[in-house]
């Protein structure tokens, strides 16, 4: 059913704090309306035909935080359904031995072509494992110079257009490199030592560690942590207490190439490769002809170099990737498939992953002005989006043959991903499939619910500017609940 409120009533609620008697009190307008001053709300819910059962600035543009990976994915599984995005064995991890001129000893390249999953465990990897690399290299290599992580592959756009800096020390914000391990992330154990002394930090020594912490009684852990942009030191400030358990600290990187390289030494150097240089990384300068707007035709990319390859790693499918990204809102993996969408439309930067996006906004039928971008992920404060822009693109996926397949890959209420904990105990578990937003002041929740009369409901909600003080995510579950009871 649609609400009777109409909509010159509903932005009028929004910016009132005085509410119709008239009005019933499930509307999700009132609901919505309890956030109070300050908080923009935009909200579109449809049926199966179309037709809109609720709108609320249906047009205006909010930024979309981690809804943003909606766009990511479903351009990807759109690719992959046409060929032109194969999803076995694309990306992958290759290593090549570089002589210099004059000869010696060789350089070991390990070169990345954006697989999101590489891990350097030592113990424990089951796929994707850097210790199998390593194992394949020391029976053929014995003897190397440096060891290079090549992330070439993709222009060196670390961090994109729009992304706060103050994330960068933290694993939201690690670099973004065509050669990833470990997600670009490194995990510091801090555990409480003796009252008034600095507690211990169990970290790789990739990172310095300018420990200013202390252990106090109790058992409360009260810790933060900085580094400079580009820095190697990690400084660890405020308190945890004596009787607290160990804290886990994800630091991101901000040279994953480096970090790759530096690892990939240590590996070979466990095993009896020789490795008489150094670790270090080799990037590529993002040039003008790396963003579309700036280039005539796109260039051809050409097939990667086999020459003198000694070693390699084929990646999981992308789908599986997808699953990841969607149901963890993992921002590495998404920022990565932006870029291998980039290396259909040319070299694999940002903007042209966004040509591929915007590809397929255009044969959805959703209007540029709906949807402006300038990530893969959603850390981006310059994205753009609008609740009718994002309806329109989630019933066209849900019209293509492989529609069902990207909403398998959405959280469920109640049940997993990063909606496990909501709508939980109420007639929407497991009867809600969306993906979820969160960035600072900013809530979002988008894709499909099905209703107590059993229909199926698409919709996008949009919370910005939200003050500190206020649950923008409760308002919106309790605003899609009303909505699904009464429909």
């Amino acid at each position: 059913m649609r609400f009777a409120l109409p909509l010159a009533a509903a932005f009028a609620l929004l910016s009132s704090p005085v509410l119709p008697t008239e009005a019933p009190l499930d509307d999700p307008a009132i609901i919505l309306a309890e956030a109070g001053a300050g908080t923009r709300w935009g909200m579109v819910v449809t049926d199966a035909d179309g037709r809109e059962v609720i709108a609320i600035d249906p047009d205006g543009r909010y930024m979309p935080a981690s809804n943003t990976k909606v766009f990511t994915t479903a351009a990807a599984m759109w690719r992959m359904a046409d060929g032109s995005f194969p999803d076995a064995g694309n990306g992958g991890v290759v290593v090549q031995l570089e002589r210099r001129p004059g000869g010696g000893t060789p350089d070991l390249v390990l070169k990345g072509r954006g697989d999101a999953r590489v891990s350097s465990a030592e113990s424990g990897c089951l796929a994707d494992c850097l210790i199998d690399l390593a194992n394949q290299l020391a029976p053929k290599v014995r003897r190397v110079r440096d060891v290079i992580g090549d992330d070439t592959a993709f222009p060196d756009q670390r961090w994109s257009p729009g992304m706060s800096w103050n994330n960068i020390p933290t694993s939201s914000g690690t670099g973004i490199s065509a050669l990833t391990v470990d997600d670009n992330e490194i995990a510091a154990t801090v555990t409480p030592g003796p009252i008034g002394s600095p507690p211990r930090v169990d970290l790789a020594t990739y990172y310095r560690v300018d420990n200013r912490a202390v252990t106090v009684a109790g058992d409360q852990e009260d810790l933060s942590y900085d580094r400079a942009p580009n820095g190697r030191t990690l400084v660890l400030s405020g308190t945890i207490g004596s009787e607290a358990k160990p804290a886990t600290l994800q630091l991101g990187i901000d040279d994953p190439a480096d970090y790759a390289a530096w690892r990939m030494a240590a590996l070979l150097q466990s095993l009896g490769v020789s490795v008489t240089g150094e670790s270090r990384a080799r990037h590529r300068p993002l040039m003008p002809s790396d963003d579309p707007e700036l280039r005539g035709d796109a260039p051809t990319v050409r097939p990667a170099d086999r020459a003198n390859v000694v070693g390699g790693l084929v990646p999981p499918p992308l789908a599986d990737d997808i699953r990841i990204i969607n149901k963890a809102s993992q921002n590495v993996h998404a920022e990565l498939l932006l870029r291998r969408l980039g290396l259909i439309a040319g070299t694999g930067s940002i903007a042209d992953g966004q040509v591929m996006v915007r590809a397929m906004l255009d044969q959805a039928g959703v209007p540029a002005q709906a949807v402006s971008l300038s990530d893969g992920s959603g850390m981006s404060t310059y994205n753009r989006v609008s609740p009718r822009g994002m309806t329109t693109l989630l019933r066209w996926i849900g019209r293509q043959p492989w529609g069902g397949a990207w909403r398998d890959t959405l959280p469920i209420g109640g049940v997993d991903g990063t909606l496990a904990r909501r709508f939980a105990g109420t007639p929407l578990a497991g009867k809600i499939f969306a993906k979820t937003g969160t960035l600072n002041a900013t809530n979002a929740l988008a894709g499909y619910l099905v209703a107590a009369s059993g229909r199926e409901l698409t919709f996008a909600i949009y919370a910005n500017d939200v003050p500190e003080d206020v649950a923008a995510t409760k308002l919106m579950d309790r605003a899609l609940l009303a909505i699904a009871a009464a429909n």
